[in-house]
């Protein structure tokens, strides 16, 4: 697992509005992380598109491995174990993983 990679994964049970079920979720985690713990920071991915301010949106492609235009919900971020992946979809560039590092950092901020 790397960062930029996409994941399938499950994030059931969860609560609240939280984002639920079966779906791709993009690892932002650095990659020394990913080698030794036994979780990864991710951030799940909608096709359900409304273009939040700094998301960032993905158009599907042979690299990406998704079939639909989907959004990086930044701001539900989260840690998750390695036994919520089920398989690899793709990856995104680094400069795209820098896009949602930025988001992210710009929701902490404020």
């Amino acid at each position: 697992m790397k960062q930029g990679d996409i994941w399938e994964l499950y994030l059931n049970p969860t609560k609240g509005s939280e984002q639920s079920g079966r779906r791709p979720a993009v690892v932002i985690s650095g990659n020394m992380l990913n080698t030794y713990l036994q979780v990864v920071i991710v951030c799940p991915l909608t096709t359900s598109v409304k273009n939040y301010k700094g998301n960032l949106i993905i158009e599907p492609n042979k690299k990406n491995g998704l079939s639909a235009i989907s959004e990086v919900l930044t701001f539900h971020v989260r840690s998750v174990s390695k036994t919520r992946l089920d398989k690899k979809i793709g990856s995104i560039a680094l400069k795209d993983v820098e896009t949602i590092k930025k988001t992210l950092n710009d929701i902490l901020k404020f």
